[in-house]
């Protein structure tokens, strides 16, 4: 039995990628789906773009973020299950047929959230360390995850419908953390599905993968702090990234100590953590191999241990000191 599958996805002068987004949509194997786009105001092309396809424009009426045009989507729909994802994801053309056959297999209501596929649409090195990141941290717990990301959510209309949707005035990024959260206590269970993927379009250039970096751990660790949570092993905000983290700056007091000093225990104390952390995030090199091999899992590596560490702790401190969580 085919239920009906809404896809929504909020447009904010998404001219650059809304076209392959759609295109990629209404190639789907699957046929009993509408495609419901909610244009947040956008300045560029989009909206002409949007109107090329057989799909249901809303315009929004004033730019309010991208939390209201997914409310506006869901609460507009026809499907029996709403699939969010955003104006830079391509669906893959099995994606739909597998969010049918979860659901159909399922005997409760559940959330089910998907991710990344490990290899984005574009093949800069930052994007597909980003794509390959994203897949390993949101697929690492199957049951019972922390939250699910928007860019591929599926729920229940009737549940999306009485759950008052995703919060229209908060932190950039996190509503889909908050709404995650607010299910869960209201007792909805949570499931990931690894199968189920989008293609992501980053186009990450080393500059972009950096200021990403620090801008999403800045707004978590803003939320987090209100939530009292920060230690959670949480998608992206895991165990294997903080440790990482730590063991980056602890390193260089002991190195500095040990160029100093000329005391080798410092420098057996920084050999010894580093060892730690490479088998603590083993998980993650292994899909950086499986992904591209062993030139791409080395430059992720070293990358991931040696640069990624500054944005994050650098968002990290920021969003320590920040007293912007808005309700």
């Amino acid at each position: 039995m085919e239920k009906k599958i809404s896809i929504v996805i909020p447009n904010y002068n998404g001219a650059k990628t809304i076209g392959k987004c759609l295109t990629a949509a209404f190639s789907s194997n699957y046929s009993n789906f509408e495609v419901i786009v909610v244009d947040d105001c956008s300045d560029d092309n989009s909206v002409e773009i949007i109107k090329g396809f057989p799909c249901k424009l809303l315009r929004l009426k004033e730019r309010t973020g991208s939390s209201r045009a997914r409310n506006t989507g869901g609460n507009n729909c026809s499907g029996d299950i709403i699939f969010f994802t955003d104006a830079d994801c391509l669906v893959k053309s099995d994606t739909l047929s597998i969010i049918n056959n979860t659901y159909i297999s399922l005997d409760q209501d559940v959330v089910i959230g998907g991710t990344y596929t490990a290899i984005p649409y574009d093949r800069q090195f930052c994007s597909i360390f980003q794509s390959v990141f994203v897949n390993y941290s949101e697929t690492k717990k199957i049951h019972n995850p922390d939250y699910i990301a928007a860019h591929a959510m599926c729920i229940y209309t009737e549940t999306f419908k009485k759950s008052g949707g995703f919060p229209e005035v908060f932190l950039p990024i996190m509503e889909d953390i908050e709404f995650s959260h607010r299910l869960k206590r209201s007792g909805i269970k949570l499931r990931m599905n690894s199968d189920i993927q989008v293609r992501h379009i980053f186009d990450f250039s080393l500059n972009r993968s950096i200021r990403n970096a620090f801008r999403k751990t800045r707004y978590w660790v803003i939320y987090s702090r209100k939530n009292k949570d920060m230690l959670t092993d949480s998608g992206t905000a895991s165990y294997e990234l903080k440790f990482n983290v730590c063991s980056f700056f602890v390193n260089i007091i002991l190195v500095s100590s040990w160029l100093l000093l000329s005391n080798s225990i410092f420098l057996a104390a920084a050999a010894g953590i580093t060892l730690c952390n490479l088998f603590i995030n083993r998980m993650m090199f292994e899909a950086f191999f499986r992904a591209k091999g062993g030139l791409f899992a080395v430059a992720a590596i070293l990358f991931y241990m040696i640069i990624y560490p500054l944005p994050i702790g650098a968002g990290t401190v920021d969003g320590i000191i920040s007293n912007d969580l808005r309700r």
